[in-house]
This record gives structure tokens, C-alpha cells and sequence, in this order.
């Protein structure tokens, strides 16, 4: 029932949601739907923290090899999630006008903290300093804000934007090492463990040969 009234709510607002068209698309009467939760209101709220849940879970990975392949792990789950419940995703991350902007807030937060707090987690950093701290919240939205876009449209293949996203947290940690000692130790101790065939080593590749051309 709330998977079907998530994705009710985020193809309308859901003041054009009614109870009976809920309970009509998930098989079950209009009492049923009451039993469970006291009105609309509840139930969206209720939809968009099953949304919440799952998304957060797709960051969940395991410390195992080198970082730029977990991280391509995490995306495709990300990316997993997006191109199953678009609708869904959409409405957990612009809302909508039952829910106050608080409640929503506080789900779209919990979303972020979860993806903020297992990154540091892979890269064995418990107090981060500033700029590793902008790395990563800066990478979470950007996460956001491409998934998104792409869902418009979906004009870029998805296994592209994976592979970019993962490559884009490898420019952010470049652009802040240049300006940080600390986040430089960091970058090239993880660096180091990452294999000729792997997302970063192919951004670099990438980088050389452009610089190249320009010469």
C-alpha cells in the first residue's frame, strides 16, 4: 500500500490523491487504508520515509578493495534505485505541498547524512576537516541534482553518468588537495591501492591526454 501511494503521490500532487483511488490500485478496500493510517496525510508522510529508507540504504557497502570501485558499487545501487522509482525519487527530493516543508526536509536530510557518514567511513576519516567535509556533501548533491536531470530525459546512458560521478568525487578531492595538506596525505594514500583499470586511474588518463592535445 505505500509503495503504490508513493507512486501516486509523486506522478500528482497529492491533494489529487484520493483515498479511494489508493486503495482501489492496491487491491484493498477504503476501510483497510484508514485502519492504518488516520488520513492522506500520514500515509504520504509515511510513503516518502519508505523512500527515505531505501535510498539511504544504497550507500551501504562493504570496506573491500580499492575506494573508486566501491564507490561505482554505491552508484549503480544509487542509479538502481532512480531508474525503479523515479517517480518516487522525484517526490522525496522536491517534496510536495501535503507534507510541511520541515517533514520533508528532515527525510531528504536523513538521506544525506546516512550517504555523508558511510563515505567517511570508507575513506577511515572520523573528524573530517573542512574542505574533505565540502568534498563530500558537495558530491552527495551533486549525486542528487544529476539523477534528477537525467530522469528528464535520461539523454546520457546511466552507465556513463556512474562512471562519471565516481570520477567527479576524484576531481573534487584533487581540486581541495591543491589547496590542503592534510586532504593531500589522505588523497594519495588512497589513491595508491587503486588499479590501472579503475574509474580514477582513468580519469587521470583522461586529464593527461587532454592537457596533451592542447600542446
Amino acid at each position: 500500500m505505500i509503495g503504490v501511494a508513493l507512486e501516486l503521490f509523486s506522478r500528482r500532487s497529492p491533494d489529487e490523491v484520493s483515498i479511494d483511488e489508493i486503495a482501489s490500485a492496491a487491491g484493498i478496500s477504503r476501510p483497510l487504508v484508514y485502519h492504518y493510517f488516520p488520513g492522506k496525510l500520514s500515509l504520504y508522510e509515511a510513503a516518502l520515509k519508505r523512500a527515505s529508507d531505501d535510498l539511504a540504504s544504497r550507500f551501504v557497502e562493504p570496506h573491500d578493495g580499492p575506494l573508486g570501485a566501491r564507490l561505482l558499487r554505491v552508484m549503480r545501487r544509487y542509479f538502481d534505485f532512480v531508474d525503479e522509482h523515479g517517480p518516487g525519487f522525484s517526490a522525496l527530493m522536491r517534496g510536495g505541498p501535503a507534507v510541511g516543508s520541515s517533514t520533508t526536509n528532515a527525510l531528504i536530510d536523513s538521506v544525506r547524512q546516512a550517504a555523508y557518514d558511510q563515505i567517511l567511513s570508507h575513506l577511515r576519516v572520523e573528524h573530517p576537516p573542512a574542505r574533505l567535509e565540502l568534498v563530500v556533501r558537495s558530491w552527495i548533491s551533486l549525486a542528487e541534482s544529476t539523477a534528477l536531470i537525467w530522469l528528464d530525459g535520461r539523454r546520457i546512458p546511466r552507465a556513463e553518468l556512474e562512471v562519471q560521478l565516481v570520477q567527479d568525487f576524484a576531481a573534487l578531492a584533487a581540486v581541495s588537495a591543491a589547496h590542503d595538506p592534510e586532504l593531500t596525505a589522505l588523497l594519495r594514500r588512497l589513491l595508491k591501492d587503486e588499479p590501472a583499470d579503475g574509474p580514477f586511474t582513468d580519469l587521470a588518463a583522461r586529464l593527461i591526454t587532454l592537457a596533451g592535445e592542447d600542446r
